[in-house]
C-alpha cells in the first residue's frame, strides 16, 4: 500500500523550523515528513495550519509565532513575501548572505565535492536596485490596478511600492497607471481574453537615468495613444522612448514579437565599465547593474588575464563579460543563441570601437563542439549560462579543448554543483573559493564564481 501523508487539510500542529528552501519558505517537519511554510525562518516555533497535501510534502502558513527568530526582519512590508517579490524580506540582509553562502556550500557537499565557499558579498543598499519591471494591469474591484501575482495563483495584488525596485520606476508605474485610468483603458482579461493593456515596462538606465515605457497591448491600436503620450512625456522628463509592444497571444509570456516606437527613439543607453550598451525592449540586460560590474570584474581578475589570451564567450548574451575583458586579452568570440541578442551585441562592439571581438549565432553546446572537433585551442573560457546549466556535451567540448582557465559564472547553485562533479572528472580542479555574490538582494537567486584549472 502506498505511504499515505500523516497529515490532512486544515490540521494544525507545533513544530521547529529547520531549514530554508530554494524558494525561501520554512520547512516544519511532522513525523519527518516536511511542511513548506511561508514567513517561517529556521530556528523559529510555530504553529502551523496545513493548507495543502500531496504524497511527499505539505504545504502550510503560520497561525501563531511561538518563538520568532533574532534573524527576523521586522521591517517588512508582507505583500513583498506574499507576491514572491521579495521572498527573503523577512530575513535580515546578513542572514540572507549567510543563506546563499550556505545553500552552495550544502549542494556541493550533496556531491561530495570538497569546496570553501567564501562570503556572499553583499550590496551597501540591498533595496531598490532593479532598472526593469514588468508589471500587469488588471482590474481589481472595478479599477484599473497595476501589481503583481500573489505566489501560485492568478490573484493580483495592487502594489505601489515594489522595494527592490528603483523608486523611480516605482513612481513612473504610478503615474502611467493615473493616466491609463485618466482615459478609460481596458486593463486585460485573462480568462476572457479582452481588453487592451496587459502590462507595463518601464527601464531606467542606472548611470543615464534616461526612461523607456513599454506598454504591452493586446491588439495593434491603443486607445487614446496621443493624449497617452503626451501626458506621459509631460509627467516624465526622464522617458526618451515610449514603445507599443503588440501581444494578441494567449499566454502568459509577457512580450509578444511586435514593437511601435510611439515616441522618441527606439533604445535607452546606460554604462557598463565605462562602455556604452544600447538597451531596447527586449534586451537582455542585467537587471542590477552595480553588482554586475562586481561580478564580471571578479570574474575577469580571477581569470588571471595576462593580455595573449584568446578567450570564448559562451552564452555571450548582449555581450556584457566579452566587451568587459577585450582591452585585457587578444581575442574574444562569444557565441549565442537568440539572434536579437547577437545584433546588441555587435552593434554595443562597434559603438565602444571594440575591435577583437567576434560574436556568433548558435547554441553554446553546438558550436562548442563544432570549434572542438575544429581543434581550436582557447586558453580561457567564461561560461554563463542559463538556470539549467551545462549539457554535458558542452562540459566534455569546452574541457577537451584543454584551456588553461573555466571560469564558471552560474545562477544556479544546483546545475553549479552538478557540472562541477563532471568538469572535476575530466582534468580541471577548483581554484581558491567559489564566490557568491548577492545580484538579487532579498530573493533566493544566487549568483557565484567558480574557478576551474586544467590539472
Amino acid at each position: 500500500m502506498a505511504n499515505k501523508a500523516p497529515l490532512v487539510k486544515n490540521q494544525e500542529f507545533d513544530g521547529t523550523v529547520v531549514d530554508l528552501t530554494y524558494v525561501g519558505m520554512g520547512v516544519v517537519k511532522f513525523e519527518d515528513f516536511p511542511v513548506f511554510v511561508i514567513d517561517a525562518i529556521p530556528g523559529e516555533e510555530v504553529r502551523v495550519g496545513v493548507t495543502k497535501v500531496q504524497k511527499n510534502f505539505a504545504f502550510g502558513r503560520v497561525i501563531k509565532r511561538l518563538k520568532e527568530s533574532a534573524d527576523r526582519n521586522q521591517d517588512v512590508d508582507m505583500k513583498t513575501i506574499t507576491t514572491g517579490i521579495a521572498p527573503l524580506a523577512n530575513l535580515t540582509y546578513a542572514a540572507q548572505l549567510k543563506f546563499k553562502q550556505n545553500q552552495i556550500a550544502e549542494l556541493f557537499k550533496k556531491v561530495h565535492v570538497d569546496v570553501e565557499v567564501a562570503e556572499t558579498i553583499g550590496m551597501e543598499n540591498p533595496t531598490q536596485y532593479r532598472n526593469k519591471a514588468q508589471v500587469p494591469v488588471r482590474m481589481v474591484n472595478g479599477k484599473l490596478e497595476t501589481g503583481f501575482y500573489r505566489r501560485n495563483s492568478h490573484i493580483m495584488v495592487p502594489i505601489e511600492d515594489y522595494y527592490i525596485q528603483d523608486p523611480e520606476i516605482d513612481k513612473a508605474i504610478i503615474v502611467i497607471r493615473d493616466i491609463l485610468r485618466k482615459y478609460h483603458v481596458a486593463p486585460y482579461n485573462e480568462l476572457e481574453h479582452s481588453g487592451d493593456i496587459r502590462t507595463v515596462m518601464v527601464r531606467r538606465g542606472y548611470y543615464s537615468h534616461e526612461m523607456m515605457v513599454v506598454l504591452v497591448t493586446r491588439r495593434g491600436k491603443l486607445p487614446a495613444a496621443e493624449m497617452i503620450i503626451e501626458d506621459i512625456t509631460a509627467a516624465l522628463p526622464e522617458v526618451k522612448s515610449i514603445i507599443q509592444n503588440v501581444n494578441p497571444e494567449k499566454t502568459n509570456v509577457i512580450l509578444g514579437k511586435r514593437n511601435n516606437t510611439l515616441w522618441g527613439a527606439n533604445f535607452i543607453t546606460d554604462t557598463l565599465f565605462d562602455k556604452t550598451f544600447e538597451i531596447g525592449p527586449m534586451s537582455f540586460y542585467q537587471v542590477n547593474p552595480q553588482t554586475t560590474e562586481v561580478l564580471y570584474k571578479m570574474a575577469a581578475d580571477k581569470a588571471e588575464l595576462s593580455g595573449n589570451e584568446t578567450v570564448i564567450d559562451a552564452y555571450s548574451g548582449i555581450g556584457t563579460i566579452s566587451l568587459t575583458i577585450a582591452d585585457k586579452v587578444k581575442s574574444v568570440i562569444g557565441v549565442e543563441m537568440i539572434e536579437g541578442a547577437v545584433a546588441d551585441a555587435k552593434h554595443n562592439a562597434k559603438i565602444n570601437k571594440v575591435n577583437n571581438v567576434d560574436f556568433e549565432l548558435g547554441k553554446s553546446e553546438e558550436k562548442m563542439v563544432e570549434w572542438h572537433e575544429a581543434e581550436m585551442q582557447p586558453d580561457v573560457i567564461f561560461v554563463d549560462p542559463p538556470r539549467k546549466g551545462l549539457t554535458p556535451e558542452l562540459i566534455d567540448a569546452a574541457t577537451g579543448m584543454q584551456p588553461e582557465t573555466l571560469v564558471y559564472v552560474s545562477c544556479n547553485p544546483a546545475t553549479l554543483a552538478r557540472d562541477a562533479v563532471q568538469i572535476l572528472d575530466n582534468g580541471y580542479h577548483i581554484v581558491g573559493p567559489i564566490q557568491p555574490i548577492d545580484q538579487f538582494p532579498q530573493t533566493t537567486h544566487i549568483e557565484s564564481i567558480t574557478v576551474f584549472k586544467k590539472n
